[in-house]
């Protein structure tokens, strides 16, 4: 019986191996800049970890089977109470493990991070493509200030062009991430983030949300659609034939909760949209949240301060 039970494990641990043989795994195969390099963090990471795992996990099998209760032979004495040696070593490979890893997770924490632009030997000379995105209950909308155009659970981008994604939130906390191509970043009412993303390849990569948000979570997907010059311009025309035109009113009956939608197109945007979304005026008659932090301020004692030394500054009363 108990061979049968050990068989029974080997076995399945063969399929299970097998069956993940076969999945398409892109955060270790992306195809985007920033992809790539959070792509040799972890494998270097990993690398560097098997240094002291595999050792550890030779040793816990070596001495479980020497000293085993079986073993009558076996004589378990020890003498390192006062190993200076050892204790060097148990330490000194430690913290060297660690201060390599800590050094590697700032300098590539620091070059890939979030918001900061691409450099130019990768981004090249092409303007950056700017999208606005905004995370609704469960749908993402993408507003491209460029073209005055907007699109609901879709984005078209191309290759090799670095793209510039402003993101907020209009009720719950989202996640955006398109694995393929880099980072996530966490989309927050009142906040505006910043991520910056690049494909030097044309293809079609899943995006979705990787932060849970409710009943219609499982659909809020989107495709980024990474395409040549020409087919984007062709897709920018096909967006502006829309007959749906993304205002206030809009804008207010789409970010009504629902579930599984299409994709859509709107062929014209209201000026500074994405400005009242992040500042939570968009209903008319709403005072914008900095026009509310400037009358705090200069309500606060360092107001009062300032427009007494600054004619040109009046503490509101």
């Amino acid at each position: 019986m108990e061979h049968i039970k050990k068989l029974s494990y080997f076995f399945g641990a063969a399929a299970l191996m097998s069956l993940l043989s076969g999945c398409d795994i892109a955060v270790l195969q992306p195809v985007g800049y920033i992809g790539k390099g959070l792509r040799d963090l972890i494998v270097i990471s990993f690398v560097l970890m098997l240094f002291v795992v595999i050792p550890v996990m030779i040793a816990v099998i070596v001495f479980a089977f020497k000293y085993r209760a079986s073993n009558k032979k076996a004589e378990y004495l020890p003498d390192w109470g006062k190993s200076h040696k050892l204790e060097f070593w148990m330490w000194v490979i430690p913290i060297c493990m660690v201060s390599v890893l800590a050094i590697l997770s700032a300098y590539y924490t620091h070059k890939y991070e979030p918001s900061r632009p691409l450099d130019k030997s990768v981004a090249g000379s092409e303007p950056v493509l700017q999208i606005d995105a905004v995370a609704l209950d469960w749908k993402w909308l993408f507003i491209y200030p460029q073209y005055g155009v907007a699109t609901v659970n879709e984005i078209y981008a191309p290759a090799g062009r670095e793209v510039r994604i402003q993101m907020t939130a209009e009720n719950s906390v989202n996640a955006f991430w398109v694995p393929d191509l880099g980072s996530i970043l966490y989309a927050m009412p009142q906040m505006n983030g910043k991520l910056h993303l690049i494909s030097k390849e044309t293809g079609v990569y899943k995006g979705r949300s990787a932060n849970y948000s409710g009943a219609g979570f499982s659909g809020m997907q989107f495709n980024w659609h990474s395409v040549s010059q020409g087919d984007f311009n062709i897709w920018i025309a096909k967006a502006r034939q829309s007959r749906d035109r993304l205002d206030r009113a809009s804008y207010l009956k789409l970010a009504q909760a629902s579930q599984d939608n299409p994709v859509a197109y709107y062929s014209g945007v209201e000026k500074d949209l994405y400005y009242r979304i992040v500042n939570r005026c968009v209903v008319s008659g709403t005072v914008c949240n900095e026009e509310l932090m400037r009358i705090a301020a200069a309500k606060s004692l360092w107001g009062q301060l300032c427009s007494v030394f600054d004619p040109g500054v009046v503490a509101v009363k």
